[in-house]
């Protein structure tokens, strides 16, 4: 090997470890958020590879595995149609994934772009939008989700929608006060006086910089949109039998069977309670990470 490659390659050695050295600094003083992002990835890991992880059908009845406690073959149990439960939940995380990620994404994106127009025109059309975001910010998420789905109904697509319509208003809340600082910095005064149209001054010069807190706001989304979904489903308003939801195994077995089979509804409720908090404490240290007034050195 050459002298030059041999450079080449004690650089590229350095600069790796030098990466695994920011990583573990990283997860070091941000453990929590290392859990979070364990959790988050485990969910992931889950969802994808569901098929392979679990030999059992997750909507197929067995009625003679019916109420099953806890053993080596079935090691969360079974519940009421002798479906497996770990199966179910593994399933699951498929659902709580898909919903939270679409709703989070297109809540937190149509919040963004209407932070940042309200920020940019200002004046009347500010003015509309922001009590507008107040009518909605004035309902419980909960409260919105339900009517929104008792309106159009319980397919899943009016469950994301259901969950959606709630986030914008926050997320748009948040990008305007970021969004008007940037407006005031004289690189925006001189893309207008170069005659750039609103359309690319916001586009290119004003969402780039509040990409930060959108990226914080999905985040912490995803646990409320995780949470609001079960909500739905344990209410009967969200996803429907027999596709596997943690919400609607806990509206099957959380009263009937909370006494004589409580794993029925012990297990669902974990998962929703570990991704929820995974997925918060994920949150808050990508928050402590881009937020330059949290940030420590």
């Amino acid at each position: 090997m050459s002298t030059p490659e041999i450079v080449v390659a004690t650089e590229e050695l350095a600069e790796h470890k030098s990466l695994l050295a920011r990583v573990w600094d990283l997860c070091r003083r941000q453990p929590l958020g290392t859990f979070g992002a364990l959790v988050v990835l485990l969910m992931i890991f889950l969802a994808v590879f569901a098929n392979v992880l679990t030999p059992y059908n997750p909507e197929a009845a067995s009625w003679e595995n019916q109420l099953t406690a806890p053993n080596a073959q079935f090691l969360m149990g079974t519940d009421h149609f002798g479906r497996d439960i770990l199966t179910r939940i593994i399933y699951g995380s498929r659902t709580a994934l898909f919903v939270g990620f679409a709703a989070s994404i297109v809540g937190a994106t149509l919040g963004l772009v209407l932070g940042v127009a309200s920020a940019y025109f200002g004046g009347t059309f500010d003015i509309i939008v922001q009590r507008v975001v107040d009518v909605v910010l004035a309902f419980p998420l909960i409260i919105l989700a339900l009517v929104v789905v008792a309106a159009f109904g319980t397919a899943i697509q009016y469950v994301i929608i259901a969950i959606t319509i709630p986030f914008i208003p926050q997320c748009a809340r948040v990008v305007r006060s970021n969004a008007l600082a940037i407006r005031e910095i004289p690189y925006v005064d001189a893309a207008r006086a170069m005659g750039f149209s609103h359309a690319r001054i916001i586009l290119r010069h004003m969402v780039p910089n509040v990409m930060a807190p959108y990226l914080i706001m999905i985040t912490a989304f995803m646990g409320q949109a995780i949470l609001l979904e079960a909500s739905l489903s344990f209410l009967g308003l969200g996803v429907q039998e027999p596709i596997p939801a943690w919400g609607l195994m806990l509206q099957g077995g959380a009263e009937e069977y909370a006494e004589s089979a409580p794993w029925i509804p012990i297990f669902p409720g974990l998962a929703i309670t570990v991704a929820v908090f995974g997925f918060n404490l994920f949150g808050d240290a990508l928050r402590d990470v881009l937020d330059p007034k949290l940030r420590r050195e």
